[in-house]
């Protein structure tokens, strides 16, 4: 099973970028960030001539999330997090997808900083943390994928010491995303490749993409229930070339099949 996450930086203006990586990586779910479309204009017919089912909570002219699926249905177990503070916001919604629960976010960018923005980045960041708290112990198999907006660590992001005062690489979000990990959580991508310089967002500015001169803050959250299934993971990061891409990348694991339990 292949699930990845996407974000697409306003999905009818990149409609046809998407669809081509869809047709070139047939992912299994795949949760899209940014879509930056009131309801009604989510391009649902699109995405059903090219195999995929949607679940989507869109936004006028910001945020809005989706869940796309091809082949299984995706059976809905939330939209929003538990005492979110600020529910006009789309930024979370949660499926169950082929006996995987998964929850598809776009964490606040929080900038500028110090200011209202950061301070609800990080109220958000907790109901993100309380509810996180909650599949794990329910044991459920799990996944969280979006963009969060969080560069955890030095080696994440193209000279560190540009973004010290950046509401992404702040103490306080970096520190959040160690406590969402501490609950059991595996960050996928790191885990499979621990040495490797990876970035998934690439400014449109200064000529970012051509110098490599990226970030890692697009991640997949593996729950303990599913940490051994975990078999792959990777960004398709020459999608950020093609004419009119996101300035993100897609990310994506895969995940073995369960194991059949023995008589």
């Amino acid at each position: 099973m292949r699930i990845a996450t996407y974000n697409v930086n306003g999905i009818n203006g990149r409609l046809p970028v998407l669809l081509r990586w869809l047709e070139e990586t047939q992912p299994d779910a795949v949760c899209l960030q940014e879509l930056k479309a009131p309801q009604d204009k989510f391009p649902e017919d699109a995405l059903a001539e090219a195999g995929y089912r949607a679940l989507w909570q869109g936004q006028p002219r910001w945020n809005g999330v989706a869940l796309l699926t091809r082949g299984g249905e995706a059976v809905e177990t939330r939209r929003g997090l538990p005492d979110d503070p600020d529910p006009a916001q789309s930024r979370y919604i949660e499926a169950a997808v082929d006996g995987v629960l998964l929850g598809g976010l776009y964490l606040p960018n929080g900038n500028p900083r110090p200011g209202p923005k950061f301070n609800y980045k990080l109220a958000w960041f907790d109901r993100l943390i309380d509810h996180a708290a909650t599949l794990i112990a329910a044991g459920v198999p799990a996944v969280l994928a979006g963009d969060f907006n969080v560069i955890p660590e030095d080696r994440d992001v193209y000279k560190p010491e540009r973004w010290r005062d950046d509401a992404l690489f702040a103490p306080e979000v970096r520190n959040a995303y160690r406590r969402l990990l501490a609950q059991g959580w595996t960050d996928a991508l790191r885990t499979l490749h621990p040495d490797e310089t990876i970035y998934t967002f690439w400014d449109y500015f200064r000529n970012a993409w051509g110098r490599n001169a990226g970030l890692r803050i697009d991640h997949l959250l593996v729950s303990p229930a599913l940490r051994s299934r975990l078999s792959g993971a990777g960004v398709d990061a020459h999608v950020r070339g093609w004419d009119k891409s996101s300035d993100h990348a897609p990310v994506w694991i895969e995940l073995k099949p369960p194991g059949r339990s023995r008589r």
